[in-house]
């Protein structure tokens, strides 16, 4: 029997250096007519000045960054249909001052 389906699976491949994940607590986004910037940093307290580090720079296109939302929006929504609604500080100044403002989003 032929597959007609115009995309095969595949298989993913996951590096043993990328498997274990890197902790990332600030997201910083910014994004031109052509592409999406996501910064992943890491922030952590500590003694002395805190230096706040990007472990992980993703570009991607415009259409695939709206992909990654939907997909996230839907893991969210599943997550909070069996765990409950993820509470979100009412502290708007938790976010720091070096990251806040301008063109790019935190989160």
């Amino acid at each position: 029997m032929a597959n007609n389906n115009p995309n095969p699976p595949f298989q993913i491949e996951l590096p043993e250096e990328v498997a274990s994940g890197v902790y990332c607590n600030v997201a910083a986004i910014a994004h031109s007519h052509a592409e999406f910037i996501l910064d992943f940093i890491q922030m952590l307290p500590g003694p002395g000045p805190v230096k706040p580090t990007v472990k992980s720079r993703i570009i991607m296109a415009p259409v695939h960054a709206k992909q990654v939302l939907m997909a996230l929006k839907d893991n969210i929504e599943k997550f909070e249909k069996i765990h409950g609604e993820i509470e979100m500080p009412d502290d708007k100044n938790n976010i720091p001052p070096m990251f806040g403002g301008g063109p790019a989003g935190v989160a």
